[in-house]
């Protein structure tokens, strides 16, 4: 069972004729000086940051690879290096350059040929950044991940400490996905690039990701239509907030902000900031870094937790769900407890003592994951009875919670 299988599906890009200039408003309110304060404590703060980019933002109108719009954003980055704010891109844009590479008129549909075009442009992509951090005395780094290199604690570890080693020797990291090799079908991939830069800001504990997109931030409605006010502020990802991608006669998520949203959500869960703004626009990222009031600012919640809790949280692919009653809830999110047999109503999937697991409300909705002391075979037959009495039903007690605190990473705030 793959990370995203608890996640909404990848949503589609919402079109690029939605990229509009209008008023912005805070979410949850905050005054503009307030505002102001914070966006100024949050890029100075930055002092590592991830830059994520999206495929409308690097492509021409025909769909083949901007080399101009590379240029414009290598030569912003180099600048925050300059700066001392260490900076890793995660882009998309391999299957773009394939496309315009190999002539193709139109985008493949079939998996392999589309794997085949992204192993084409994936090597004119980051030669094309190399080419111009080079006039700079930098070099471009691919670095290029499955799902597998997140979900292995080991492997984790090591993709951490080589972006550390890249930044250390003044290059800069080039992540994408490592198309060739990922299969939805297989439930081998990331789901998309969103999710992809949030693992990587969690994995850095860096400060601030930013997201370059087709729009300029979120919006409290359709952005195509004048009514529309882009929002600057969102001090906590609630159900108003989630509204805003939601269509209204379906209640069904729409459109790529689905997406950032939840990108958001893991990245703020775990302490840090979130900016999306427009790839369009001139010099953002130098604007962004100045702390002017572009795009929309999410807001971190609380002190960041820990490197391992990270990866639980985020990356490490869960195997199954508890389902939890409320009191049980209630003293994880609340109270920091450890999760007792008393407060589990039941079990979905097959799991094994050690692995990953998805801790979920009456609702179904998602609030911490953790490392699970049972199986799931022995968590039907303990849950809802008191600990004590666990070594009745299973002749032996080895733990006395079903999953330890320590082992328990909450993931909505």
């Amino acid at each position: 069972m793959s990370l995203t299988a608890f996640l909404p599906p990848p949503p589609t890009a919402m079109p690029v004729s939605t990229c509009v200039s209008r008023e912005s408003k805070p979410a949850n309110p905050v005054n503009s000086a307030s505002a102001a304060s914070l966006r100024q404590q949050v890029t100075t703060s930055a002092h590592t940051v991830v830059v994520k980019v999206g495929t409308r933002v690097l492509t021409q109108p025909d769909g083949t690879l901007s080399h101009k719009r590379i240029e414009q954003l290598a030569e912003e980055i180099h600048a925050m290096h300059a700066s001392d704010r260490r900076t890793v891109l995660v882009s998309s844009g391999a299957v773009g350059a394939g496309v315009g590479l190999l002539g193709l008129k139109t985008r493949p549909t079939d998996l392999a040929k589309l794997q085949a075009v992204a192993a084409v442009g994936q090597t004119h992509l980051i030669q094309s950044y190399d080419r111009v951090f080079a006039k700079h005395g930098r070099r471009a780094a691919q670095v290029l991940l499955t799902i597998e290199d997140v979900d292995d604690r080991l492997r984790y570890l090591n993709v951490r400490n080589t972006l550390h080693s890249l930044l250390d020797f003044g290059a800069v990291p080039i992540v994408n996905e490592n198309d060739t090799v990922s299969v939805e079908e297989l439930k081998t991939t990331f789901g998309d690039n969103d999710r992809l830069a949030a693992m990587v800001t969690n994995l850095l504990r860096a400060p601030l990701l930013i997201v370059l997109s087709d729009i300029d931030g979120l919006y409290d409605g359709d952005p195509s239509l004048p009514a529309s006010r882009l929002v600057s502020t969102v001090e906590r990802i609630d159900e108003h907030v989630l509204a805003y991608v939601r269509d209204r006669k379906t209640g069904q998520s729409k459109g790529g902000m689905a997406s950032k949203l939840e990108a958001a959500r893991m990245v703020t869960t775990a302490g840090e900031n979130m900016i999306i703004a427009s790839g369009h626009e001139t010099n953002i990222l130098t604007r962004i870094m100045a702390g002017e009031n572009v795009g929309t600012l999410f807001v971190a919640q609380g002190k960041g937790i820990s490197p391992f809790k990270r990866w639980l949280g985020f990356s490490a692919q869960v195997r199954g769900r508890i389902q939890l009653d409320d009191g049980a809830r209630k003293a994880i999110v609340e109270k920091g407890r450890s999760l007792l047999a008393a407060g589990v109503v039941g079990t979905q999937g097959e799991f094994q003592k050690g692995d990953v697991v998805a801790l979920c409300d009456a609702e179904g909705t998602v609030i911490a994951r953790g490392l699970t002391n049972y199986s799931s075979a022995d968590v039907e037959r303990i849950k809802g009875i008191k600990s004590e009495k666990i070594a009745q039903v299973l002749g032996q007690r080895p733990y006395e919670e079903v999953i330890h605190r320590d082992n328990l990473a909450i993931v909505t705030k």
